[in-house]
């Protein structure tokens, strides 16, 4: 009998060099010493991880890789060619790196000064691709552009330039590319969605950028849509990128205010106090300019009113539109009678994100899913006037197709009533986002359940809505509630205790917001008490904890999610989390109590890999990893990779070597700004090396 390794070797090179997913890779090349080499020979993306000191340790078998990431390299945040733990030349470690990958044409790095990318460009004079990142400040001292000047000079065949993740000043970028014509016509790939920026690119630089970039095909950007600031964004700036651009597939314009991760007022009924300088007229203009955008991102943060009849113009001008977010857009689709109108005429759309829009009905819902009835995905945030009834009429509509959801910031949708929208598609949803506001479900918490015949009777309110749209569409949504109705009880189990509880069967990724002071535990009461194949959630708890009294409580609930079998990633984000990081007024506790809270009973789940961001104090920027919430982490007894967000004290990482087969650990101070003092003892590279070096001489079992 034949087995794969009699296939050609040709030909089991053209399977591996198929092959991108970076666990998949990694399993394959354990199976044999041929998959192994064959694996080697392959791959060419690759991302470093280890101590930039241990020249021996970099890897020299990949010479394929054409995609280099250096930005984890530890210690996370230090220059990487400037050790401060030995005296190696910073020449010889850039002249060792390409020696072991001669390839590469795309890289991601650290760089903390410009001497980093002044280095690597010497080295790889032809990439095409750069993502730097840099989360600590500019320095004031150095030249406008200084960190520019040598990319676009040396690099002559670049073509793609990411800096969202990069501090600079807005003014540093305009006169480099100015400066460099060739290069700068050559670029296809902009991202200058920067989310540290306080105001973002004014609208003279980013008709500076766009004409000096008259190719661009995907443009990011991070700007000001405020009327009342000098250089905001308006009308004479989106004809400008229209104008200058005219080939992009691919348009990010967001204002600085929409980039933050943080929840709304929630009595805000959907409008802010000051409309942006963006007409009707000029919206028609503009996406008339643009008929090649497949994704269109228009978040601005101020009123654009009556846009229905402008949005009509996307389906006509802009054909080949799949991807649509739009930001405190008002009146996007009127519903006032069956025909359809607006938004819901954007057929082709298969991803569609509404936030903040005030006055977006049922009725508008309804519209849109009769009308977009491709969308995979769907996400709405901030729209206070839609009910669970609409958004469940919807979701019928979109059976066949919606497997993303994401539901924010509602007025009428609690965590309970956001579940009860989603049923239609519960056997098939993949990705889902809801707010954990219990409204009462908290005093249930996991003792009841709910039975069948509830449900069964929830199923059958949308048609109450499809009457007032017509006799035919009432018909229709009988027809699809029937046959709902009548295969309902296949995605439902029945529990020892006797009760029936739904089943979500693909759902693989939850995500959660939740209030600070809040309790996770009435979650599986709520709804999602059967997730047999969820396998990460992200939790973010937002809130100030000062003048906060001590929860009743003493654990937050993590211990709950225990009962999902396959969940072994998650994402606990506390870095909107407000408290005090020293010491609290009498009454009063401080955030290493608060973490306390937050993670007792994270070690009944068998978590694989975790990511975690301390809360924060303010008022002397400081996130760090407290004596609690090392000592609980360390009861993860199945980790193996865990990322902290922040910082933390040696002697507190050092309880982390209890995990027995813990592989990767790294402190990153990813935010801005990121700690200067390099010389605290939560921030010494000396420190981070130490106990990377006694993680690695720990024996890990398999």
């Amino acid at each position: 009998m034949a087995t794969i390794n009699d296939i050609p070797d040709v030909i089991l090179s053209n399977i591996f060099a198929s092959i991108s997913d970076t666990r998949t890779r990694n399993s394959l090349s354990l199976v044999s010493r041929k998959f192994m080499l064959l694996d080697r020979a392959t791959r060419v993306s690759l991302t470093l991880r280890g101590n930039a000191r241990d020249l021996f340790m970099i890897p020299t078998c990949f010479r394929s890789v054409t995609d280099l990431d250096l930005s984890f390299l530890s210690p996370w945040g230090h220059s990487l060619l400037s050790s401060p733990l030995s005296d190696t030349d910073p020449q010889l470690l850039a002249h060792r790196l390409r020696v072991a990958f001669p390839a590469v044409t795309s890289l991601t790095v650290y760089a903390r000064s410009p001497l980093t990318i002044k280095i690597l460009v010497q080295q790889w004079p032809g990439l095409k691709r750069v993502k730097l990142v840099r989360w600590h400040q500019r320095l004031a001292s150095w030249p406008i552009g200084e960190d520019f000047v040598c990319l676009l000079e040396q690099c002559e065949n670049l073509n793609w330039l990411d800096l969202s993740t990069f501090y600079y000043w807005t003014e540093d970028l305009p006169p480099v590319l100015q400066a460099c014509p060739k290069v700068s016509a050559s670029l296809v790939h902009l991202n200058l969605l920067t989310t540290s920026f306080a105001e973002g690119f004014k609208s003279q630089e980013i008709k500076e950028i766009t004409t000096a970039c008259p190719n661009l095909k995907n443009f990011l950007v991070a700007c000001n849509f405020d009327p009342r600031y000098i250089g905001f964004v308006g009308d004479e700036t989106l004809l400008a990128v229209a104008n200058n651009c005219p080939k992009l597939t691919l348009l990010h314009l967001a204002d600085t205010s929409s980039l933050t991760d943080v929840r709304g007022d929630p009595d805000n009924e959907g409008f802010t106090s000051e409309d942006a300088m963006v007409t009707k007229g000029t919206l028609v203009e503009f996406f008339s300019g643009l008929p090649l955008l497949q994704e269109l991102v228009l978040d601005v943060g101020r009123n654009v009113r009556d846009t229905s009849m402008a949005l009509e113009m996307l389906n006509s001008k802009c054909k080949d539109l799949r991807v649509l977010k739009l930001g405190q857009f008002h009146g996007i689709c009127l519903a006032n009678e069956s025909q359809l109108d607006g938004i819901a005429l954007c057929s082709g759309l298969e991803e569609l994100s509404i936030k903040n829009c005030g006055d977006l009905t049922d009725m508008g819902l309804i519209a849109i899913g009769r009308g977009c009835s491709k969308l995979s995905r769907f996400e709405v945030q901030g729209c206070k006037r839609i009910t669970e009834k609409g958004l469940r009429t919807m979701a019928c509509l979109l059976r066949n197709t919606l497997v993303k959801v994401k539901i924010s910031c509602c007025k009428n949708l609690d965590a309970a009533a956001s579940l009860r929208s989603v049923e239609p598609i519960r056997d098939q949803i993949q990705c889902l986002h809801i707010d954990c506001v219990w409204n009462g479900w908290e005093e249930i918490g996991n003792s009841e359940q709910v039975g069948l015949s509830f449900w069964h009777n929830q199923v059958e309110e949308p048609s109450s809505l499809f009457s007032l749209m017509g006799s035919e569409y009432d018909h229709e949504m009988r027809r699809k509630k029937c046959k709902f109705s009548s295969d309902v009880s296949d995605g439902y189990i029945l529990e020892n205790n006797g009760f029936w509880c739904k089943k979500w069967d693909r759902l693989q990724y939850l995500s959660l917001w939740i209030g600070v002071g809040e309790l996770l535990k009435p979650l599986p009461a709520a709804g999602l008490l059967n997730c047999p194949n969820l396998e990460e959630i992200r939790i973010k708890v937002e809130g100030d904890c000062r003048g906060r009294s001590k929860p009743s409580e003493r654990a937050f609930g993590l211990s709950s999610l225990a009962l999902y079998p396959r969940l072994s990633k998650m994402q606990l984000d506390c870095s909107e989390t407000i408290g005090y990081a020293l010491t609290a007024p009498s009454g009063q506790m401080d955030l290493s109590l608060w973490e306390r809270f937050f993670l007792n009973g994270i070690g009944e789940l068998r978590l694989s890999e975790l990511d975690y961001w301390p809360p924060q104090d303010r008022d002397v920027n400081h996130r760090s990893l407290s004596l609690p919430a090392a000592g609980l982490l360390a009861e993860c007894l199945e980790l193996r990779k865990l990322f902290i967000h922040g910082t933390a004290h040696e002697h507190f990482m050092m309880f982390l070597l209890k995990i027995p087969n813990l592989r990767d650990v790294q402190l990153r101070e990813d935010y801005y700004p990121a700690p200067e003092n390099d010389m605290s003892t939560e921030m010494r590279a000396g420190s981070c090396s130490r106990f990377e070096a006694a993680l690695n001489r720990r024996h890990i079992l398999d």
